[in-house]
């Protein structure tokens, strides 16, 4: 399997099996495992024997929204980022964010997928391997016109699937740095936020004798299952027993 200088930087996290791969140009001697990461910058060529099967994700971001992301993140001149190439590392706090991120993606959560995305990418030039650099403080958080629309905008589109870029447009930000914003406004992350109004609107359609799954999907949830996750986690019981206690 061969990669000839591609477009964008890939992240790539091996989630099961991995013993039947291995780099030949110029790797280190090893094979892959569950839990390795690798990294190949834009425009780096490589090329890998894989005997076995095995599991893993991709992670693909173009060069221009990692910059933006570096120069918002970092306030550095975005010309001043540096992507290591690695293969097979050991690096278990950016893997439990593209874990996180695949986790949510299966299970339809799509703005906590994106919201591990971004963090994954933070994650990165933090760790004292790759950068080891001190993000910018964030101080005052959105401005109250952004925070009065995008509240307004969430509570309007709870039935809807709701992603980090739409609420980002709100304030005219990219996605990250929104994000950063929001923690700072809320003290919570806008996935946190969203998951806590969908199980207040539940709470509030439960009195009612409307079938549980149709509740799901009007409140947003992928599924009767997520809807039953989620409020257990914010509630502590399932819907069909906060639904018999009223």
């Amino acid at each position: 399997m061969s990669y000839e200088r591609p477009d964008g930087h890939t992240f790539s996290l091996y989630l099961s099996g991995g013993a039947g791969t291995r780099r030949l140009d110029g790797g280190p001697d090893a094979r892959g495992r569950p839990g390795v990461l690798c990294i190949m910058p834009q425009g780096h060529s490589s090329e890998w024997e894989i005997t076995d099967f095995f599991e893993f994700v991709h992670l693909y971001v173009p060069d221009d929204q990692m910059r933006r992301m570096f120069a918002e993140t970092f306030d550095r001149d975005a010309r001043l980022m540096a992507l290591p190439e690695v293969t097979f590392d050991d690096a278990p706090v950016l893997a439990d964010r593209l874990r996180q991120m695949t986790e949510a993606m299966l299970a339809g959560v799509h703005l906590l997928a994106e919201e591990a995305m971004t963090q994954a990418i933070n994650d990165l030039f933090v760790d004292p391997r790759y950068g080891g650099m001190r993000a910018r403080a964030i101080s005052g958080g959105l401005a109250p016109h952004v925070r009065r629309r995008t509240l307004d905008y969430i509570e309007a589109h709870l039935g809807e699937t709701i992603r980090l870029q739409d609420l980002a447009d709100i304030g005219q930000l990219s996605a990250f740095h929104f994000q950063r914003m929001f923690r700072a406004s809320f003290g919570v992350s806008p996935h946190s936020w969203v998951a806590h109004r969908r199980v207040e609107r539940a709470k509030s359609m439960l009195s009612g004798m409307e079938p549980i799954a149709q509740i799901a999907s009007a409140c947003g949830f992928s599924s009767q299952s997520h809807m039953t996750r989620a409020f257990k986690l914010g509630t502590g019981v399932t819907p069909s027993a906060y639904r018999q206690r009223q």
